[in-house]
Formats: C-alpha cells, structure tokens, sequence
C-alpha cells in the first residue's frame, strides 16, 4: 500500500472531520447506535446544495396511448393546509381517467418523465391540458398549483383505505385506527379515528412504522376503559359511561420499523391485557433522550438517558424489542395484489374474539312508578 498517496487521497476528508471536532464522534455514531438506541450526532456545519423542487399533482399515472394517464387521484383534505390536493381545489376540472396532453404549453407524451414538466413549480401555479381522448380532442385547460410533497397525501389515503376495508371485512363492526407515532400527529390521529368510531364493537390500532415521541399512556387508559353505567334521556339514545369507549375485543398491529415509543406503546397494550399483537418483532428502541441544546455549529448530540425496566425487575425492550402474540409477514406478492396480510389477520382475530365473547346485550329496565297504590 502507498502509505503517502493514500493519505493525500484522503487528506481533505479528514482535515474536514479535523474540523468539525475530531474521529471520536464517528465512532461515537458508529457504534452507538450498535448497542443503544437514540445515540445521535446530527447536522452541523455542513454544507447545504442548492435544490430544485419538483412540483407534484398528487395523483398516480399510467403510459397508455402514447400519453400519461391519471389513474388515481388523491383527494387530500383542502380545508387542511398540510394535506392540499392539487387536481381536487375548486375550478380544477381533471378527472380519473384524463390524459395529461400538455403543461405550461409544452407538449407531454408517454415517452417524456411527467416530472420534468415541473421543475420548480412546486406551490407556483401551472397551466395543465388535460382531457379524456390522447389524441387531445376535447381537453380543457386548469391552473393547478403543484406540492412540493405527495408524503401525506399518500399516507392519508392508505389510512382511509385501510379503515374502509376493515369496515368492509366486518360489517361496520371494528374500527380502524393508526398512529404515525406517540407525538403530536399519533395523539391527533387517535382522538380523530377513536373517537369518532366509539360505536364500533371492536377495533384494530394499527402502529406500523410508528415513529415515537412520548410515552403514550393516554391512549392505553382510554382504550381499557371497562362499562360502568348507562343513562337514559327524553332526547334521544342511551349512552355510557364511560362515555367514549370501545368496549370489545382490540388487536394491535406491529411492525420492525415501529420503535421508542412504538415500542412502549404495544409492551403496554399488552401488559394493560388489552389485545394480542400481530405482525413482527418492533426495533427495540426505549432507551430515551430529551433536553439536549444545540451546539454551537447548529449541530446536534444525545446521550440516552432513560432506561425502561419492570416493576418484576427486569430490563425491557432494549435491543429487544416487543415480539407479536400472532406472528406475519407482508408476503410482497400477496401486498402486490392488494392485500395486506398483517391487517387482515387483525381483523380475523378480533372477529373471533367478538364471535368468541359478544358484547352483552344489555336491557333498560322498566320505568318506575312512584304512585302505586
């Protein structure tokens, strides 16, 4: 080995380390993260690239005669800023089934990449020529204003997918309902899907790929809550308390990308005796970190500092993880043809629970007369 020319090859690489502090933190990194969760060195002094943003129309596409065809459309919530659909705002008349004929008066075929017709155009307003013949007959023409992201307009739609099959598969009996993380997106999801489904019998939590954040013992309280009463009024239906609840069997779904709080989350629900666990073994992550300043250089560093144990006096999760009761994989070819295997083993195992234990029938009892003689 040319000891001399391998240290000029990399003599600009290490004198930028050199720089940045010295080779400890690339170790630190390195094997940090081999043996203990939320290790980090982030960021810094690090240059930032110019980037152009590709603007997208939040819709999926299809080559056929020669043109890009719009197969599916993401319909968003427009009344949500973050969730913005671009080909759903009022005006813009562009359907499921068009074909893109031109954009900003550049002609598109189905040999060109759609992307490069927009170019940083995301959130600046493009003129798209749309219609339902290739040969461009009959189109019309709509200002659409393009996202920069087409992230959370996807991931709502697999949500709302995923809560319309389960309805499907039981008949309106089992809720859906799916926790991005444990922060502030996983508590909103919650108190927006659990409780708008309190009718529901039974219900599937669905944590894949859950991101963490806190420690979410609010959602457990909610979804153990046992029946403790009925009240009766002039006005309407019978309620409960307590009053938002789902009394009936649950199954959580877990994943190998579902960790800290992911983690914490289903070892609770089932130590909380709530339901099984289907899917695969999450990360093992629940070593936590919290209130680290910034460095100097707009850099970053953690040291992990809370560690998860039992009250039997064991060490938990830790580069274990939590093992699912019902253990399945996502089978590529039977996700490729529209399946997915770890949901609809979930709602087989709570209709069976349901089938298994009914919720009982329960009978207001007959008003009282306070004047018999």
């Amino acid at each position: 080995m040319d000891l001399k020319a391998t240290e000029q090859k990399y003599a600009p690489y290490l004198e930028a380390v050199a720089h940045r502090a010295d080779l400890s933190y690339l170790f630190q990194e390195m094997l940090g993260n081999l043996v203990l969760g939320h290790t980090y060195v982030m960021g810094g002094d690090a240059p930032q690239p110019a980037r152009v943003t590709v603007g997208l129309l939040g819709a999926d596409y299809k080559v056929e005669n020669g043109r890009y065809r719009i197969t599916r459309i993401y319909s968003g919530e427009n009344w949500n800023p973050q969730l913005r659909a671009p080909l759903t705002q009022p005006g813009v008349n562009v359907n499921v089934g068009d074909y893109i004929i031109a954009v900003n008066g550049r002609n598109v075929s189905g040999g060109d990449s759609i992307y490069s017709f927009f170019e940083a155009t995301a959130n600046k307003s493009v003129v798209l020529r749309a219609g339902p013949n290739a040969d461009g007959k009959d189109t019309r023409e709509a200002a659409v204003v393009p996202v920069a992201s087409e992230a959370a307009l996807r991931n709502l739609a697999w949500i709302e997918d995923n809560r319309r099959k389960v309805n499907q598969m039981t008949g309106g009996r089992v809720a859906y309902i799916y926790l991005p993380n444990t922060s502030g997106a996983g508590l909103t999801n919650f108190n927006r899907y659990y409780f708008a489904q309190v009718g529901k019998e039974g219900a599937v939590i669905d944590e894949r790929f859950n991101g963490g954040g806190s420690v979410a013992d609010y959602m457990i309280d909610y979804m153990r809550r046992p029946l403790l009463s009925y009240w009766h009024t002039r006005e309407g239906a019978d309620f409960t308390t307590p009053f938002a609840a789902i009394y009936g069997a649950k199954a959580m779904i877990v994943n190998e990308f579902a960790g800290s709080g992911g983690d914490a989350l289903p070892w609770m629900f089932r130590k909380a005796g709530i339901g099984p666990l289907v899917g695969k073994r999450t990360w093992g992550g629940l070593v936590g970190i919290y209130d680290y300043p910034q460095l100097l250089d707009g850099g970053g560093v953690t040291a992990p500092r809370l560690a998860f144990w039992n009250p039997n006096g064991t060490w938990e999760v830790e580069n274990a993880g939590v093992a699912p009761d019902i253990e399945v994989e996502q089978d590529p070819k039977a996700i490729r043809e529209g399946h997915d295997p770890q949901l609809e083993k979930a709602v087989d195992v709570v209709m069976e629970a349901l089938k298994k234990n009914p919720l009982p029938k329960h009978t207001r009892p007959a008003f009282p007369n306070y004047y018999r003689k």
